[in-house]
């Protein structure tokens, strides 16, 4: 049960906490339009990956299944490469850079200090630019935050992960920005 009152109208998890709140869930969509889907040499499916990751990572049901999905529907190889990177990403048939950006990743959702310069320079050395660094660790600080707010107000989630199949199509189609408004 939600720790605070939702009208049962709104959708479960964040976009129904951005909904109940649209004045602070508005920038937070924005936000994630801009990490997931903007112009930007990773793809959109790699970035979903780095959120998914990270949601796994802090125990973030709702966020994992959501962004795994999205990042499958993307991915020539769908859910069997997500469910690979999931479960070992240092085992799973991506790109060195992707790895050492999951890397970093990681050790965001954990601690910004975690983050070492051996690190840094692995990702440097399979590739990753300025700006791919900068969005990983951005990605991933962002998701800690909507990792919290998700679970912190204990936001209702779906149990079967048939359920994000449409959502992820939604997201897909139509992006994050109507996450905060419905429209």
């Amino acid at each position: 049960m939600p720790h605070i009152t939702m009208p049962p109208e709104l959708m479960p998890g964040t976009p129904g906490l951005m909904r109940y709140r649209p004045e602070t869930g508005r920038p937070l969509s924005q936000l994630a339009e801009v990490l997931l889907r903007g112009e930007h040499s990773l793809s959109r499916a790699d970035r979903e990956l780095i959120a998914a990751h990270v949601s796994a990572l802090n125990d973030c049901r709702f966020c994992l299944h959501t962004h795994g999905e999205v990042s499958a529907q993307q991915h020539a190889e769908g859910r069997t490469l997500v469910d690979k990177v999931l479960a070992d990403p240092a085992s799973a048939p991506i790109s060195p850079k992707l790895k050492a950006l999951l890397a970093i990743a990681g050790a965001v959702s954990n601690s910004g200090h975690d983050v070492t310069e051996e690190m840094v320079e692995a990702a440097r050395a399979a590739g990753a630019t300025d700006t791919e660094l900068h969005d990983a660790v951005l990605i991933a600080a962002a998701f800690c935050m909507y990792n919290r707010y998700c679970d912190g107000l204990a936001a209702v989630v779906p149990e079967d992960p048939a359920a994000y199949v449409p959502m992820a199509a939604m997201i897909i189609r139509e992006g994050y920005s109507t996450c905060a408004t419905g429209h």
